[in-house]
């Protein structure tokens, strides 16, 4: 642990803004001295007490319920302290101002001040500290961050499930699997003698197949995880008046997006998050592209919006226009800014074709192939369809909350990297003449992979990047 977390720490707990009840922790050694100047009295652990909280010069500042969790019992598995007070802004800054004066007031037993050390916390010192102090590992610390931030019932329900320790859980099987063969591949390194036959007998190989399987099923449940957490962008594009606003208006089920037979009337980027079935989508409306010269400096700075933020979406919805489709030159344009999407989006990222205004065609005129799409943004005719073929472009498998564990990005790339490492391992262990150290290594470099999930393995500048972002309180 660094210097600063020995030090006392005290921050507003709640959300900005006013509230009927607001709340001010204190966490760290020796909080107990603060007792008499704020609240007059001793309390009992784990009690609630209701009385004032005094000023320094004996007033009440507030009346509320005052807290007292002795450690390791405790959030952060130190000595904490809960002042719930009410919720107005002014008084909550009041009352954290004299926590910290009476923590530099002169205890009248020993003529010290009563707790020279206590500071504003910083954002996430609380959840760090329980993540340092063994109270939480770092999959569940980041999980309560989740929780708080989740936008989706299914979010939250997959946050819980993560800070119960389901995600942490599933990881520590996976690590104590791997110890298993690790050990079996130390031994034989250990004992030259035994060779290559020791790792037979004990089904090395068969070990390291299994651990892959299971592997590979926590890997699927962690990408839907991440998924439902951090949702994906979906960036709608084409040409002039082809009806992309009236799209994302229907999609989002509310007029956001000004729509007119005036081609271009959409000049700037306008975003909507929707769902769909728990997963948060964030819909991107953009400016027609064309593809001549913009009609004045206004378009194109429109369109050189557009095509940034196509470039970094995950997923691109080509609108076409059925009613046009029939004009040569029409067609011209649209394959000509279809090329240009292949060529500057990255081949993990797909491009849907949406035909719209398919209630203003005949049946006939209506595109039959497996990738087309026909639909009316105006009746609503092939909502659904592009719903479904949403969900399954951007990977959704359809588990239910109940299966999910909240998962970030990060845990994505850390399984990923413990695939690498074990597919060559599996790769030495095939091999006629395995290397036993190169496959030793490998099954290392996987456990360190795995351990960077929950935080056994970890560098500091991991931790200081996740914890800044939590809010100041947590």
């Amino acid at each position: 642990m660094l210097p600063r977390h020995q030090d006392p720490i005290a921050a507003i707990a709640t959300a900005p803004g006013r509230g009927a009840v607001g709340i001010v922790r204190l966490s760290g050694r020796g909080l107990a001295t603060l007792m008499p100047a704020l609240l007059g009295r001793s309390l009992r652990p784990r009690h609630a007490h209701y009385g004032p909280f005094l000023a320094a010069d004996g007033t009440a500042l507030d009346h509320g319920l005052a807290l007292w969790f002795p450690a390791p019992h405790s959030y952060t598995g130190e000595d904490v302290l809960e002042l719930q007070a009410h919720g107005g802004p002014v008084l909550l800054q009041l009352l954290l101002a004299r926590c910290l004066q009476a923590a530099q007031e002169t205890d009248p037993a020993s003529g010290r001040p009563r707790l020279p050390g206590l500071r504003l916390a910083q954002p996430g010192e609380f959840t760090e500290r329980a993540f340092l102090n063994g109270k939480l590992d770092l999959a569940q610390a980041e999980a309560v961050a989740d929780l708080i931030d989740a936008s989706t019932e299914a979010a939250a329900r997959s946050a819980s499930r993560s800070l119960s320790g389901a995600f942490s859980q599933a990881v520590q099987t996976l690590r104590d699997d791997l110890v298993q063969l690790r050990m079996l591949v130390e031994a034989t390194l250990d004992f030259p003698e035994e060779d290559i036959d020791f790792l037979q007998q004990s089904d090395a190989a068969g070990q390291l197949q299994r651990l892959q399987a299971r592997l590979d099923e926590v890997l699927a449940r962690t990408r839907q995880g991440a998924l439902l957490r951090e949702g994906m962008q979906v960036v709608i594009a084409g040409q002039p008046n082809a009806g992309k606003s009236s799209l994302l208006n229907a999609l989002a089920g509310a007029e956001l997006a000004i729509v007119t037979p005036i081609a271009g009337t959409t000049r700037d980027v306008v975003q909507q998050t929707i769902q769909i079935e728990g997963v948060p989508l964030h819909i991107i409306d953009t400016a027609g592209l064309r593809d001549g010269a913009a009609v004045d400096e206004v378009e194109r700075i429109g369109i050189e919006r557009a095509w940034q933020r196509i470039e970094a979406a995950d997923a691109v919805l080509f609108v076409h226009d059925l009613t046009r489709a029939a004009d040569l030159g029409y067609r011209q344009a649209d394959a000509a800014i279809r090329e240009r999407l292949s060529s500057r989006l990255p081949p993990r990222v797909p491009v849907l074709d949406i035909w719209n205004k398919a209630d203003a065609v005949e049946a006939t005129a209506l595109p039959s192939g497996a990738d087309d799409l026909p639909l009316s943004a105006h009746t609503g005719m092939g909502l659904p369809a592009l719903r479904e073929r949403l969900l399954h472009t951007v990977g959704w498998s359809g588990h239910t909350p109940e299966g999910l564990f909240s998962a970030r990005q990060r845990h994505v790339d850390a399984l990923n990297r413990v695939r690498a490492h074990l597919q060559a391992a599996q790769a030495q262990l095939d091999s006629p003449a395995p290397a036993l150290e190169l496959l030793a290594e490998e099954l290392r470099l996987g456990h360190e992979a795995l351990g960077t999930i929950t935080g056994a393995f970890g560098a500091d500048d991991l931790l200081g990047v996740i914890f800044s972002r939590f809010c100041i309180g947590k």
